[in-house]
C-alpha cells in the first residue's frame, strides 16, 4: 500500500485562534459597556458610544468575530487531520483570514456610527453583505476541495456538520441579504412589513442554529474524543442527531412571532417544530456527555474536558428552553422580556464560550507543542466563567419572569398596576447590576486565560508544518457488502452536500414562498399610505439610533397590550415598512401606536422634542440616553434617492415625486416645528431643520393610519373602557384570538 507524506497547516489554525481570543475580549467588553449603560444612561456621553448603536456591534462582535473565528480555528484544525490532508489551498486560508478579518473591522468602523440595517444579527450594509458572502464562498471552497482529496473513505461526523453548516448560512445571508442600495452605505430592504419579519427571523433563528450551533456540533464530535481520548459514544444516534437537527431547525423560526401580525398558520409551524426539536438536540447533548462514560475522573482533572461539559450542559439547557419558550402559554409572559435575553446567554456564554474556551486550552499547547503554563490558573478561569454566567443568566431569568408579570397585572377594577412602564424599569436596576458583575467575571476569567495561554507559547517552539502521512485513497466510492445505509452518502461529498441542502430548503420553502406569492396572507388596509419624505427620513433616523433594540412595534391582541398601548397591531399597517421594525425587546414601552399617543397617553410634539434631549426630565427613572445629537441639521440630500428606491420597492409614490419631495419635507417641518413651540413656548433651541424634528414626525405617524376616516376624538370613551374590560379573554391573558390580526 501506497504511502504518502503531507504537512498540515498549523499557520492558519494560529492566526484564527488569536482572533478568536482578541474579538473575543473585545466584543464582551463592548457587551459589559451595553450592560453599565443600562445602570448608568451618563454613560451614553456620545452618538457613537449610545447603546443603541453598540448593542448590534456587541452582537456582531460575538457573534461573527469571536464565534465564527473560533469555527475558523477549530475546523481548519480538525479537518486536516479527518481528512488527512492538508487545507487545498494555503492562498484560500489566508484570503478567508484576512478578509473575514476586514468584514469585522468593517462593522467596527460603520456601526457605531449609525450605518446599520436594522435588522437583528444582520445589521451590515449591503457592501460588507457582499463580502462576507465572498468570504464564505472562499471557505466553502477551500473545505471542498479539502474533501475531494481526501485520504479517508468516508466522512467523520464532525465534517456533516461543518458541510450543513457551509450551505445553509449561505442559502440564509443571501435570501435575507436582498436590499436596494440608495447610496454606499444605505439601502432598503426588498421585503416589507410581515413579509420582511418572516424572513428576517427565519434567518435570525437559523443564525443561531446553524452558525452558534451546528458547527459547534461538529467540533464537539472531534475535540471531545480526543479530549477524552475515548470514541463517539453512538454512531447511529449520531446520524439521527444530523438529519433530524438540520431539518427540523429550519422551520422554527416563526417562534419568535408569535401572537404577532404573521399568519397564524406560520405561526403554529414554529411552535410545532420548536417542541419537536427539543429530540434531536438532546440527542446530541446525550452523545456528546455519554462519550466521556468512564472518564469522569479525567474530567475533574483535566480543565479542557471541564469547560467542554459545562458547554454541552447549557447547550442541552438552552435547547431544552428554547422549545418551552414557543409554547403561546409560555410566550405571552416572555416574549420582548429580559427572559429571552437570559436564555440567549446560556448559550452564548454557556454554550459558544465555555467550548471555545475548552478548545484554546486544547489547541495551544498541540501547536506549540508543550505543557499548558498553569493549570491552576486554568480551573481558576473555569470556576470564575461559570460563577460569571450564574450570576449573568439566574438574575435575568427572574428579572424577565416579573417583568412580564408587571407588564400583564390588571387589578379588579380592569386597571394595569404598573400603568407607568418607566416603573418596570425601575424595578430591573438591581438585576442589571448583578448581570453587570456577572459579566465582569467572565470578562475577568477570559483575561486569565489570555496570559495562561501567551505564557504557554513563550515557553513552547510552534510548529508551522506539522508532518504526518497516510495511504493514499483509491476508489472512494468503492462500498463492501453488509455495510451500513449511511455510509454510501459518506463516501459521496457532493450528494451529501445536495440531500442537505434538500434537507434545509424543504421548511424554509413552505414557510416563506406562500408570503411572497400569495397576496391575501395580508389583508390591505385603505387607509394606510406611505411614509412622507419628512417622516421617512425620521424613520432612518429611527434605524439608525438603534431605536429597534429598546422598542417594539407591535402591540399584541392581549387585554393588556391594548388598555397601555391602543388597538392591537394589523399586518396591513406595516406593507410599506422596509425593514419592519417589530422589535424582540421591549427596554422601553411599544411604540406602533405612538402617533395617536397625543389623544391617549397624552404625549405631544413638545412632549417627544423634551423627552428626545431629556428623557429623565420627562420620565423620572427612565434609562434612554438623551440624544443630544438630534439637534443636528437634517441632511436631505439623499431624500430623493430614497423615493426612487422605494417606488421601485412597490411602495406607490407618484412617478416624479421625488422632485417634489424636499419641498414637501420642509413644509411639514415647519408644521411640526410650529406645534412644539406653540404647546411649550419655553422651548428656544428647536429649529424646523434639526434632525429630531423628523423623527418626531415619524413617531407621531405611527399607528395612526387605521383611524383615518374615523372621529377626530380619539380619546377611549368611558363605553371603550368598559367593553375592554368586559372581554373575555381566551386564556386570561389574550384580549382577542390571534387568528383575527389581519383582519
Amino acid at each position: 500500500m501506497q504511502v504518502e507524506k503531507f504537512s498540515y497547516d498549523n499557520k492558519i489554525v494560529r492566526l484564527f485562534l488569536i482572533a478568536t481570543i482578541t474579538w473575543g475580549v473585545i466584543g464582551m467588553l463592548v457587551g459589559l459597556f451595553a450592560a453599565l449603560e443600562l445602570i448608568w444612561p451618563s454613560l451614553n456621553i456620545t452618538s457613537w458610544l449610545s447603546f443603541g448603536r453598540i448593542r448590534p456591534l456587541h452582537t456582531n462582535a460575538v457573534i461573527f468575530a469571536f464565534v465564527g473565528n473560533g469555527i475558523f480555528a477549530g475546523v481548519y484544525y480538525s479537518l486536516q487531520r479527518l481528512l488527512k490532508a492538508r487545507m487545498y489551498s494555503d492562498m484560500l486560508s489566508k484570503i478567508n483570514f484576512w478578509g473575514w478579518q476586514l468584514i469585522i473591522l468593517a462593522a467596527v468602523v460603520t456601526l457605531p456610527f449609525g450605518y446599520t440595517t436594522g435588522k437583528e444579527y444582520a445589521e451590515l450594509e449591503w457592501p460588507i453583505d457582499i463580502a462576507i458572502t465572498l468570504m464564505w464562498v472562499v471557505f466553502g471552497w477551500n473545505m471542498f476541495a479539502t474533501i475531494l482529496k481526501r485520504r479517508v473513505k468516508h466522512l467523520y461526523v464532525a465534517i456533516w456538520f461543518f458541510i450543513a453548516t457551509f450551505v445553509t448560512v449561505a442559502v440564509l445571508h443571501i435570501v435575507n441579504s436582498f436590499e436596494f442600495p440608495v447610496s454606499f452605505l444605505k439601502s432598503y430592504s426588498w421585503y416589507a412589513g410581515v413579509q420582511d419579519a418572516l424572513v428576517q427571523w427565519w434567518y435570525g433563528h437559523n443564525a443561531v442554529a446553524f452558525f452558534l450551533t451546528t458547527p459547534y456540533l461538529g467540533l464537539m464530535y472531534y475535540f471531545v474524543p480526543k479530549a477524552a481520548n475515548r470514541p463517539v459514544y453512538s454512531y447511529r444516534l449520531s446520524i439521527i442527531h444530523f438529519w433530524a437537527l438540520i431539518f427540523i431547525y429550519i422551520w422554527a423560526g416563526p417562534h419568535h412571532l408569535l401572537y404577532s401580525s404573521l399568519p397564524d398558520w406560520a405561526q403554529s409551524l414554529g411552535i410545532v417544530f420548536s417542541i419537536m426539536l427539543i429530540f434531536p438536540s438532546w440527542g446530541g447533548m446525550l452523545n456528546g456527555l455519554l462519550t466521556l462514560r468512564g472518564v469522569w475522573d479525567k474530567v475533574r482533572d483535566d480543565a479542557v474536558l471541564k469547560f467542554m461539559v459545562v458547554a454541552i450542559t447549557c447547550y442541552g439547557m438552552a435547547t431544552f428552553e428554547g422549545p418551552i419558550l414557543s409554547l403561546k402559554s409560555v410566550n405571552a409572559i416572555s416574549h420582548f422580556t429580559d427572559w429571552t435575553v437570559a436564555h440567549v446567554h446560556v448559550g452564548g456564554l454557556g454554550w459558544n464560550g465555555m467550548f471555545t474556551f475548552g478548545m484554546a486550552y486544547f489547541l495551544v499547547p498541540k501547536l506549540w507543542r508543550t505543557k499548558l503554563y498553569s493549570k491552576t490558573l486554568a480551573n481558576a478561569h473555569f470556576w470564575i466563567a461559570t460563577l460569571g454566567i450564574i450570576l449573568w443568566v439566574i438574575p435575568m431569568y427572574w428579572a424577565g419572569f416579573m417583568q412580564g408579570l408587571m407588564w400583564k397585572d390588571i387589578n379588579a377594577q380592569g386597571i394595569l398596576v404598573n400603568g407607568n412602564f418607566v416603573e418596570t424599569v425601575t424595578y430591573m436596576k438591581p438585576y442589571f447590576m448583578v448581570r453587570a458583575l456577572g459579566g465582569t467575571l467572565f470578562i475577568v476569567g477570559a483575561l486569565v486565560m489570555c496570559y495562561n495561554l501567551i505564557k504557554t507559547a513563550q515557553q513552547g517552539n510552534f510548529l508551522k508544518n506539522e508532518d504526518a502521512e497516510a495511504p493514499a485513497l483509491v476508489n472512494p466510492k468503492q462500498g463492501h457488502k453488509g455495510e451500513h445505509w449511511h455510509t454510501w452518502i459518506e463516501r459521496r461529498p457532493v450528494k451529501f452536500m445536495l440531500l442537505a441542502l434538500v434537507a434545509i430548503l424543504i421548511g424554509g420553502a413552505i414557510e416563506i414562498i406562500p408570503t411572497m406569492v400569495v397576496g391575501s396572507n395580508v389583508t390591505k388596509i385603505e387607509t394606510v399610505e406611505p411614509y412622507t419624505p419628512l417622516e421617512l427620513e425620521g424613520r432612518d433616523i429611527y434605524i439608525r439610533e438603534g431605536c429597534y433594540n429598546c422598542h417594539s412595534q407591535m402591540v399584541r391582541p392581549f387585554r393588556d397590550e391594548v388598555l397601555r398601548y391602543g388597538e392591537y397591531s394589523k399586518g396591513g399597517e406595516f406593507v410599506y415598512d422596509h425593514p419592519f421594525q417589530w422589535g424582540s425587546k421591549r427596554t422601553g414601552p411599544d411604540l406602533h401606536r405612538s402617533g395617536i399617543g397625543n389623544k391617549i397617553m397624552n404625549k405631544s410634539e413638545s412632549w417627544h422634542y423634551k423627552h428626545m434631549l431629556d428623557p429623565e426630565l420627562s420620565s423620572p427613572g427612565s434609562i434612554m440616553p438623551a440624544y443630544t445629537w438630534l439637534t443636528d441639521e437634517l441632511d436631505v440630500s439623499q431624500t430623493a434617492d430614497k423615493i426612487s428606491v422605494m417606488r421601485s420597492l412597490g411602495v406607490p409614490y407618484p412617478e416624479g415625486y421625488e422632485d417634489q419631495a424636499v419641498d414637501d419635507l420642509k413644509r411639514q417641518a415647519d408644521e411640526v416645528y410650529e406645534k412644539i413651540i406653540t404647546q411649550d413656548p419655553d422651548i428656544k433651541r428647536a429649529k424646523a431643520n434639526m434632525e429630531i424634528i423628523a423623527l418626531i414626525a415619524y413617531l407621531e405617524r405611527l399607528g395612526s393610519d387605521i383611524h383615518k376616516g374615523k372621529k377626530d376624538d380619539l380619546e377611549t370613551t368611558s363605553e371603550e373602557v368598559e367593553a375592554i374590560e368586559n372581554v373575555e379573554p381566551v386564556d386570561s391573558l389574550i384580549y382577542q384570538d390571534s387568528t383575527q390580526i389581519n383582519e
